[in-house]
């Protein structure tokens, strides 16, 4: 188990941790909340030995394997798959150990590394790999495309797959879902609660941490406090501990009250003098009681719209994409709908559907391929990209970034006026002055939303707003934009303000956008069958049966006219064709059911030696058996390719 005893850690002249104890049983799946700033990262760089605490005891079990997200953006060519199956450091030294006993000969040695790769898994690693990968939003064309060839958000999937892949007895998370679509986010929930480790997470999604964690780990002015139960559990309790907090501090100042009142009336009496001094040492014995000091809430609002065009747009056949050197890529066609004032929409679909294309579209931040998009009169678009942070200007203060869109956009206004509003943000004093590269996340995202309030738009467009908000300032988001009075499209994958702030959903998929009709539990079962579906299709395409048509082609095959029976002749030449086909390429299905058969002979005594040697085999034989399981190794490699080359031929024959 991992035992924190009276810890104290400092970040600079900060005291992140102050006194701190916690007990963590293996196998808990633990939620680490706190407020931005409270030293959640800290703590787990101190778990993980990146840092040294000033006082107390850290124990973690020492045979414990470690995995986390690196936060370093990977530049390499490797490809994905081998990108992420270099994190599982188990099969990586298995290999080494194989490779250098190969280069020095030693039967012993190879045995040993054998029998290692075949306990970390070797032989289905690359695939397990690659379920990772698809699992995150990965597709088949790009499991072996260059690392740095993916945008800083894939490749920190990259990293999380790669954290994944390692087997490990702790694992630390911190902020796992922030670059995930809704689609990936369901697929890691599944993935983390049936991890069987020790599970630590950092999140801001409340309903991803109900989903997962058994219990929460609160870190507050340095201290740590463990609560039984899930996000939504410790927010019932600790409001009851606050309140049994509180009622205890009220208690305890009436018993002080009392007798510092004794104290003033009697200490300057002889006969009482006694009694006077001993209430003193009571009062000074007595451990003081903290007040309940809650954190201040987080409260904007979004100001009421100067217009409501209604309808506020209009797609007709709408059409939208990107361009590339190749030529125009649609990613959406035959959009037909419209959006009126006052309606609450949410964005749903897998990644890579078009989600954020179509929303860059309305935003007038990339043009329409084909189509007709109509605005309404008067129509202001309030726009926060999921690259919004990436825009702002890091070497400025946030007073500069509102003087300039006052200025350049509007409305217009007083520097005091700027002040008072950022002021509203928690931007106060010479944080207005600060520059924006030293801001954390959080504070960058509010920068953001403060600008978007500002404009005083009439529809907002949100893509990802959430990925750096806190929990309290999520909450904040979602009761301003519930008193919105205008219009708002989201995409999402805080399923939590999306239930909360939507009251209808449009699903991009298969390139079209169509009305989804049910509710985000409903989205996500249609989510897991779609996977399922996926997972038939690719195990169809594995081996020779076609996969099963889908609904829409069943019907229109079934639309179609029967076509004309063929003809005697016909029949007899098709049977000639068949047979000629067949007595070419007997001698090829002959040499792969050899094949087969030796292919299954090989793995049966791979099994055999592989069993005596986690038996305990005799010395003298171990060194015999790491040789031949090397000739195995080299013998299955060379069959499968040549099965692969006869299946390839009398594809090419029967073509």
């Amino acid at each position: 188990m991992i035992t924190l005893r009276d810890i104290t850690l400092r970040r600079g002249v900060k005291v992140v941790l102050d006194g701190a104890s916690a007990t963590l049983q293996p196998g808990e799946k633990i939620g680490l909340v706190g407020r931005n700033g409270a030293g959640k990262s800290s703590l787990f760089a101190l778990l993980t030995g990146r840092l040294s605490n000033d006082k107390g005891e850290v124990e973690v079990p020492r045979h414990w394997r470690r995995s986390e997200v690196a936060q370093n953006m990977p530049e390499t060519e490797d490809g994905a798959t081998d990108f992420v199956l270099q994190g599982d450091l188990t099969l990586v030294a298995a290999r080494i150990a194989l490779d250098e006993a190969e280069k020095a000969n030693d039967g012993h040695a190879m045995a040993e590394a054998h029998a290692a790769l075949a306990d970390a898994g070797a032989f289905d690693a690359r695939s397990r790999a690659q379920a990772l990968l698809m699992g995150l939003g990965f597709r088949t064309e790009q499991l072996d495309a260059p690392v740095n060839s993916f945008s800083g958000g894939w490749r920190m999937r990259l990293q999380l797959a790669r954290a994944l892949m390692c087997p490990a007895e702790l694992m630390l998370l911190d902020e796992p879902t922030n670059h995930l679509d809704l689609d990936a986010l369901v697929w890691l929930e599944a993935w983390l609660q049936r991890y069987d480790g020790t599970l630590i997470i950092i999140s801001h999604d409340r309903e991803f941490l109900d989903a997962i964690t058994k219990v929460t780990l609160h870190l507050d002015e340095g201290k740590l406090v463990r609560y039984g139960g899930n996000y939504t559990s410790f927010e019932s309790q600790r409001a009851e501990r606050m309140v049994l907090q509180q009622a205890a501090f009220e208690r305890q100042q009436e018993k002080v009250a009392h007798l510092q009142k004794f104290i003033d009336r009697f200490k300057a009496k002889a006969s009482k003098a006694k009694q006077a001094q001993s209430r003193v040492k009571a009062l000074e014995r007595m451990e003081k009681l903290a007040p309940v000091l809650a954190s201040a809430d987080f409260n904007f609002e979004f100001r009421e719209p100067i217009s409501l065009p209604n309808p506020m747009l209009m797609f007709d056949e709408l059409s939208a994409g990107y361009r590339t050197d190749e030529g125009d890529k649609i990613i959406v066609r035959g959009v037909d709908r419209s959006v009126l004032a006052g309606q609450r929409i949410g964005i749903l679909g897998a990644n890579g559907q078009g989600k954020s294309t179509l929303v860059k579209t309305i935003a007038r931040a990339q043009a329409p391929m084909g189509g007709k998009l109509t605005e309404g009169k008067g129509l202001s678009i309030g726009y926060f990209a999921q690259q919004e942070l990436d825009v702002l200007r890091l070497d400025e203060g946030p007073l500069e970034h509102m003087v300039r869109l006052a200025r350049d956009v509007g409305p217009p206004g007083r520097e005091q006026e700027l002040r008072d509003f950022l002021g509203q943000f928690r931007f106060t004093g010479d944080m207005v002055n600060q520059q924006v590269g030293s801001l954390s996340g959080g504070e960058k995202a509010r920068l953001v939303l403060a600008m978007l309030v500002w404009q005083r738009p009439n529809l907002l467009l949100l893509d990802e707003p959430t990925n750096h908000l806190d929990l309290n300032t999520r909450e904040a988001l979602s009761m301003a934009l519930n008193e919105f009075e205008g219009t708002v499209m989201l995409v999402s994958h805080d399923r939590a303000l999306l239930r909360e702030v939507c009251d209808e959903f449009w699903l991009v998929a298969d390139g079209v956008v169509k009305p989804f009709d049910g509710d985000l539990d409903d989205y996500q079962r249609w989510l897991l069958d779609q996977s399922k579906e996926a997972a038939r299709a690719a195990k169809k395409g594995a081996g020779t049966p076609a996969p099963a048509p889908t609904p829409a082609v069943s019907v229109a095959a079934a639309a179609a006219p029967a076509p004309a029976p063929a003809s005697r002749e016909d029949r007899k030449a098709s049977g000639q064709a068949r047979a000629k086909l067949a007595e070419l390429t007997r001698p090829l299905r002959k040499e792969m059911e050899a094949i087969d058969k030796r292919l299954h002979a090989l793995a049966e005594e791979r099994a055999e030696i592989e069993a005596q040697l986690a038996e305990g085999a005799a010395a003298s034989a171990i060194a015999e058996m790491g040789k031949r399981l090397k000739a195995i190794a080299d013998q299955l490699e060379a069959d499968e390719m040549r099965w692969l080359e006869l299946g390839e031929q009398i594809e090419a024959m029967s073509a």
